[in-house]
């Protein structure tokens, strides 16, 4: 819900906690004002244009300071006439902060109490409802984890009954990859020699000889 109003000849649109910063208004800090002069306000899908004004429609705001604008230099110059006139210049400004729009019955405070307080009605469910479940994984956790411990520990009784060698027994047998030699590699780049020629077989003959007669 938001309205559009006019103070010092100049409109705002203001919600409830914005601050605004108005032309000079003769109020104290701390002073709570009611701006009548209201020309929409607009809540949800429903607006109301004032013509000129809304009807039963009022801006609550609080003073927070009087304060001052920034500084206006404003420069004057006639030619051929040697005038030139210097001002400065620094508006004095309200701050108001937006306390309530009121239009007709429905107020924009309430309305926002409510929203905020089913904000924090629904993120309690849902931290209530993260914290059951969490409990409920951590009881399935540690269901699951004594189930799984007896069965651990038979099947490690077991394995110790496989593995058990008797008392005599031990040492006596080794690994069979213990006895083993591993096999010679082959010498890379050694030289092959021709095997003998096996006895009653003659030697082939050579073809630039001949045997005389």
């Amino acid at each position: 819900m938001y309205a559009v109003i006019e103070t010092g000849g100049k409109q705002y649109r203001v919600e409830v906690g914005s601050e605004i910063e108005v032309e000079y208004l003769d109020a104290e800090p701390g002073q709570t004002l009611e701006l009548d002069r209201v020309l929409l306000v607009a809540d949800g899908d429903a607006t109301a244009i004032g013509r000129p004004l809304v009807d039963e429609a009022h801006v609550s705001a609080s003073v927070v300071r009087q304060d001052r604008g920034d500084k206006v230099v404003v420069f004057k110059y006639r030619p051929k006439a040697r005038s030139r006139v210097k001002h400065g210049h620094r508006q004095e400004l309200t701050v108001l902060r937006v306390a309530d729009i009121v239009h007709g019955s429905r107020s924009a405070l309430k309305l926002a109490e409510a929203a905020k307080t089913e904000r924090e009605r629904l993120e309690a469910a849902a931290a209530e409802e993260a914290a059951e479940r969490a409990a409920a994984d951590k009881a399935l956790a540690e269901k699951l984890a004594s189930a799984k411990a007896p069965a651990t520990t038979a099947d490690q009784a077991t394995s110790e009954e496989t593995t058990t060698v008797p008392a005599g027994r031990r040492g006596a047998a080794k690994p069979a990859a213990e006895h083993e030699k591993p096999a010679a590699k082959p010498r890379v780049g050694a030289p092959r020699t021709q095997a003998p020629a096996p006895e009653g077989e003659s030697k082939p003959r050579s073809r630039g000889t001949r045997k005389d007669a």
